[in-house]
């Protein structure tokens, strides 16, 4: 972590002109920073691309191919994160890009390099009424094909808020991630509905006999888990197989927690955050029988963003931490983990001031982060 002392605002000031004049002048050999201090040693920031107004989502293809989507325009990018070229795909299915909606996560199948698919969650509609759509395509050259829905969020809304959204793929499995829609958060207490809940579906479309909540009358076949606020992230431990996901809370009580199939997380009847008003959330309370604790929650928010465990050797003191981006404090957050608990938390480029909307750990063993603004950047070891 960038160390505090009380010439912090200078030297804020100082990286932050520095960041400007070599990271936003241009894309070549120089557009790059030191971070001097952090858990890992020295570090390097590079610049791949730029002018990708609101990166949401981040795939990679191969060792040097990274797919991104742009939230607002609804467009994909392939990014060649050696070549620091970045091309739009023809052919993407078109968005309600509104509010929080457009073109949204994007994930490669694990045997991508076999069959070619792509995950794509975007939402659709109009002004009237909009919600969450989750298709598969492939693509040939630069363009999309072979375009198949898999699922589409019931009900439709007429608010463009609270989509969500993240996928993760498991064995076969689709699990992704929808919103409450922010308007009805007492949603994501029915069952009749998919607002507030994680989904899993078969990687096809179809829907597992074995979901949770078959056969419960009015329920919805797709929903694996409820009492979701928001959730930005989703994903696999690589080493133990739990589904991870994070979530925004409302004024604090940001959520990270591990999913198990048929559980309730509580929203809005628990939280640890109060509302923007600063009245409670529902009575105020943070616990009820019944209803799941987060691994570890936020407060005050962070806004949590996507979120990726690093896996890597080139910087090995990170083995096994989970990144998160963080839209509201302005950083990279690193959880480190030991035994399925949080044990520290440090807080990463924070006097750069970036919102940083998405991280993966590439092929390469380096992270890649994803800044609103147009950014994506890859942290390296600066040896």
């Amino acid at each position: 972590m960038i160390q505090k002392s009380t010439s912090r605002n200078t030297k804020a000031r100082v990286i932050i002109f520095l960041f400007l004049l070599v990271v936003i002048g241009g894309c070549d050999d120089s557009t790059e920073i030191r971070i001097s201090n952090s858990s890992a040693g020295p570090l390097k920031l590079e610049l791949i691309v730029d002018e990708i107004p609101v990166p949401f989502g981040m795939t990679f293809l191969a060792d040097s191919l990274l797919l991104v989507t742009d939230r607002p325009s609804g467009a994909v990018f392939m990014v060649d994160v050696n070549r620091g070229i970045k091309k739009r795909l023809r052919g993407v299915p078109s968005s309600f890009a509104n509010g929080d909606g457009g073109a949204l996560d994007i994930l490669a199948h694990p045997d991508y390099k076999k069959n070619g698919w792509i995950y794509f969650a975007h939402s659709i509609g109009d002004s009237a009424k909009s919600t969450l759509a989750i298709k598969r395509f492939q693509i040939v050259g630069d363009s999309v094909v072979n375009v198949h829905k898999l699922a589409t969020i019931l009900p439709y809304f007429n608010k463009p808020n609270h989509y969500g959204t993240r996928m993760a793929l498991d064995d076969g499995y689709l699990y992704f991630s929808m919103g409450d829609r922010y308007h009805l958060p007492d949603s994501a207490q029915s069952l009749g509905n998919h607002l507030g809940k994680i989904m899993r579906i078969k990687e096809d479309g179809t829907v597992p006999a074995d979901n949770p909540f078959i056969g419960v009358p009015g329920a919805l076949a797709e929903i694996w888990s409820i009492g979701h606020r928001n959730p930005h992230g989703l994903l696999f431990h690589p080493v133990t197989g739990e589904l991870w996901e994070n979530e925004h809370g409302p004024k604090g009580g940001d959520e990270v927690n591990i999913l198990q199939k048929g559980k309730n997380y509580g929203w809005p009847i628990i939280c640890y955050g109060i509302d923007y008003d600063g009245e409670p959330i529902g009575i105020g309370i943070t616990h009820q029988e019944g209803l799941e604790q987060p691994l570890y929650h936020f407060t005050p928010s962070i806004a949590p963003g996507g979120m990726d465990f690093y896996t890597g050797n080139e910087m090995s003191e990170w083995n096994g931490s989970l990144f998160i981006g963080a839209l509201a404090l302005r950083h990279l957050n690193r959880l480190e983990i030991k035994n399925g608990k949080v044990v520290s938390e440090e807080r990463l480029l924070e006097d750069l001031e970036m919102r940083i909307r998405n991280v993966k750990q590439g092929p390469d063993g380096n992270l890649y982060i994803a800044a609103d603004g147009g950014k994506i950047l890859r942290i390296v070891a600066d040896k």
